[in-house]
């Protein structure tokens, strides 16, 4: 079941099977699998009207993939206890280039029991599945994921903003410095979509700022700062005014270059 039906069409021609409503897809199924946009989607599917838990049997187990608040997967999680529903919040990372070609990595959070019964179906979509701890240590997780890799674009931005400003050529200094303690994936991944002034989207803005604002609520409610990726937040939100939302969050360093009066190119 997806809101878009040309996506619903591709999996039933492969042989999936299709049904109106989440109700429906509880009723027949042991394992359901959820990836959502925000917290209030998961809700709905599985608290509103025809939702999950209405069709859901005692001993279904629910995998909530989508990168959500870890207070609302815990309170997902003790509604669906109250039917004998168990839950693994299950967030991914990779963008959609590993979601493709099936290399996506996986933090879990559930009972150790139910992540050994349900491993193989995640691990047949993933490079890696790995279990962080008990119900919302998966979002906890995905949180800290998306935390240091705001940040590492940010860095590569300043960076790369710095030299073009300087007139060093930014692609010799991608090159010499990737072998190096500066290197990171993050690095090799986006440095040459900046260069290359491709900001096709692999992974939203409007995502990356849902997810540190989940971030900066969750600790906030905990009582730890962290400005850091507050102020990546707010220089993402500045490039959704500028209508850059739906951009790669690459496009960050377009936020750095504003400022500079230059451009990152090969």
């Amino acid at each position: 079941m997806d809101r878009n039906q040309a996506a619903v069409a591709e999996v039933v021609a492969a042989g999936a099977k299709s049904a109106p409503t989440p109700k429906a897809i509880a009723e027949q199924v042991d394992v359901i699998i959820t990836m959502l946009p925000n917290s209030p989607h998961v809700k709905e599917v599985v608290l509103g009207e025809n939702g999950i838990l209405e069709g859901a049997k005692p001993g279904t187990v629910f995998i909530d993939m989508s990168s959500i608040a870890p207070l609302v997967s815990r309170e997902l999680s003790a509604k669906l206890a109250e039917k004998n529903i168990e839950m693994l919040d299950a967030p991914v990372s990779g963008g959609e280039p590993k979601a493709i070609d099936g290399t996506m990595s996986v933090m879990v959070g559930g009972k150790q029991e139910v992540f050994d019964k349900c491993y193989s179906i995640m691990k047949a979509m993933s490079g890696s599945v790995v279990r962080a701890g008990e119900i919302g240590a998966g979002n906890i997780t995905k949180l800290a994921n998306q935390v240091i890799v705001a940040l590492n674009i940010a860095a590569v931005s300043e960076a790369l903003v710095l030299a073009s400003k300087a007139g060093v050529e930014p692609d010799l200094v991608y090159q010499a410095i990737r072998g190096g303690l500066a290197g990171s994936t993050v690095l090799d991944a986006k440095a040459p979509l900046m260069m290359d002034r491709k900001f096709d989207p692999g992974f939203r803005i409007n995502l990356h700022i849902k997810d540190l604002n989940n971030a900066l609520e969750t600790s906030h409610e905990m009582g730890v700062s962290l400005p850091l990726t507050a102020a990546v937040m707010e220089m993402m939100q500045a490039l959704k005014t500028d209508d850059l939302g739906d951009a790669d969050h690459s496009s960050l360093v377009k936020y750095y270059e504003k400022m500079a009066k230059v451009e990152v190119k090969r």
